[in-house]
């Protein structure tokens, strides 16, 4: 389960980040997740609360915002939507789509006390 990885970091960037700027306990995580990041957000809730326990981030609501998969058809040359890796162009039916996004995590914003 990389859910696990995945929330120990978030932990460790939010901590490093309120401890840096001087900042109180964390009331809320808000993170952006890709539809094609690979991430299963029920597992990385879970994985959160138990990682953020005795830590700055203890009892944060953790808010995921999922983002939409995007990719360029080399046969097409035009930008498309992706709602699965390894998608065909909805315009042409060709495999020749390169993932340009969708396929990244980052914590977008922090609420401290």
């Amino acid at each position: 389960m990389h859910e696990m990885s995945l929330a120990e970091g978030i932990v460790q960037l939010v901590e490093d980040t309120v401890r840096a700027d001087g900042c109180g306990k964390v009331k809320a995580v808000w993170l952006e997740i890709g539809q094609l990041a690979a991430v299963e957000q029920e597992a990385l809730r879970f994985c959160f609360d138990a990682v953020a326990s005795d830590t700055l981030a203890e009892g944060a609501r953790l808010e995921i915002i999922e983002t939409p998969g995007r990719g360029w058809c080399k046969k097409c040359e035009i930008h498309i939507s992706v709602s699965a890796l390894y998608e065909p162009c909805p315009m042409c039916g060709d495999f020749q789509v390169q993932v340009t996004g969708g396929n990244e995590m980052r914590v977008k914003e922090l609420e401290v006390e």
